[in-house]
């Protein structure tokens, strides 16, 4: 049985505080242990007995409550992580300054368990150089920042400057953990997180589609779990993101760059092009091989077809193998390989053919499809892989959750 964690949600003044409801029940809904810190600003948006229903816990808000335990420092003590969300700009420069003038100041001072916070402001607010200063200072020491995102605020205003949407603040929050807990030692979590701050890292997630007819399509089963698992990752070490996605079954954070692709010529000419200015390079699409040489104008009809429907097919680029040839001094790319072989050995052997074909750096080889009655890889919440390098040699292996894989992979190049 899952041991639960102690995560701190902290809430400050701002409209988006509604918001913080979901952040709390779905850390619940993990299994940890949540306890909520509101700021009385925050109270003005947002009632005790609605977070203290939901996070199952009384909610702490004054910093002398509890003056015999101590309270003030015993919440940051025992704490696994520390989530603001939101985070004004006035608690941002709190943060920065090191203010500990209330109880949620206290519990971050007091505290060695990462941190992770959510701003959310107007936009004027987000540009100010006094609050670009303080996010500069806080990422500086290791703090994870999400967003914020750009769309509707409060009132008729629309820019950057809106929180992440709770799933994906949720989704790089446990990363954050996750990494934490990898690493032995909170204390150390908060440095190792940011290991790729400021590189700029292109990743291709999903399933290509070439279409028949304006109806159908030849695909496969690839969700892009996993690819966007990639980016909230590398969003969450202080990477500059751009993902090119294909069709996805799963939500992208706002604050990732996201170029929507469907086929695999659409694919082949957003990541040469963004390819351009990366640094890395995950290719973790499920790229068509063949495509029709030809689309048909008009809905393809059995009538008409009979009994046989026989396809040309051509071959589409191979866009890993093209971004290999081409690649930019000192750019490092990451290619995926999903094989439905059965025996390990085999499954190595394909993987070591492939990356020599491929000419990448890492090859990150994954079983898919059905076995024992288990679904594989594509579609699923978790994933095993083994990574090789390109002597294909073994340099990882992983499994679990599609977040702790992607951490793995992103540990061969932090």
């Amino acid at each position: 049985m899952k041991t639960p964690r102690t995560i701190v949600v902290g809430i400050t003044g701002g409209i988006a505080a509604y918001k913080a409801v979901n952040i709390v029940r779905a850390f619940v809904l993990n299994g940890d242990s949540v306890h909520v810190i509101a700021t009385e600003a925050a109270l003005r948006f947002i009632g005790k007995p609605t977070l203290e229903a939901i996070s199952r816990n009384p909610v702490h808000t004054d910093l002398y409550e509890g003056v015999a335990e101590v309270r003030h420092v015993a919440i940051g003590q025992g704490a696994d992580l520390i989530v603001i969300a939101p985070a004004t700009a006035n608690s941002i420069a709190k943060l920065a300054a090191g203010l500990a003038d209330d109880l949620l100041g206290n519990t971050v001072l007091a505290s060695t368990a990462p941190l992770v916070i959510a701003p959310a402001m107007h936009t004027e607010m987000w540009n100010n150089a006094a609050t670009a200063a303080n996010v500069a200072v806080l990422r500086s020491r290791g703090i994870t920042i999400v967003g914020p995102g750009i769309g509707r605020l409060t009132g008729t205003d629309s820019g950057e400057g809106r929180m992440e949407e709770p799933e994906t603040i949720v989704a790089v929050a446990l990363a954050v953990l996750d990494r934490a807990a990898d690493s032995g030692a909170a204390s150390d979590a908060a440095s190792a997180v940011q290991d790729l701050t400021g590189r700029r890292v292109l990743i291709s997630a999903g399933g290509t589609r070439e279409p028949l007819d304006p109806v159908r399509y030849l695909g496969n089963r690839s969700s892009g779990k996993q690819g966007v698992a990639l980016a909230q990752a590398a969003l969450a070490r202080g990477a500059q993101v751009t993902l090119v996605a294909s069709n996805l079954e799963v939500a992208v954070p706002t604050s990732i760059t996201t170029i929507l692709v469907s086929s695999a010529l659409e694919m082949h000419e957003a990541m040469t092009l963004a390819a351009e200015s990366a640094e890395v390079i995950i290719m973790a699409a499920a790229v068509a091989d063949y495509r029709p040489r030809t689309m048909q104008p008009g809905k393809i009809k059995k009538e008409d077809a009979g009994d046989t429907l026989t396809l040309d097919l051509v071959k589409n680029p191979d866009i890993l193998a093209g971004l290999a040839a081409s690649r930019t001094p000192g750019q490092l790319i990451v290619g995926f390989a999903a094989e439905t072989e059965e025996d390990a050995e085999r499954l190595l052997t394909l993987g070591r053919e492939k990356i020599t074909r491929k000419g990448c750096d890492y090859l990150v080889v994954n079983r898919v499809g059905h076995s024992a009655g288990e679904t594989l890889g594509f579609g699923t919440e978790r994933n095993a892989v083994t990574v090789l390098d390109r002597h294909g040699d073994i340099v990882n292996e992983a499994s679990g959750s599609k977040m702790s894989v992607a951490n793995c992979i992103l540990d061969l190049i932090g």
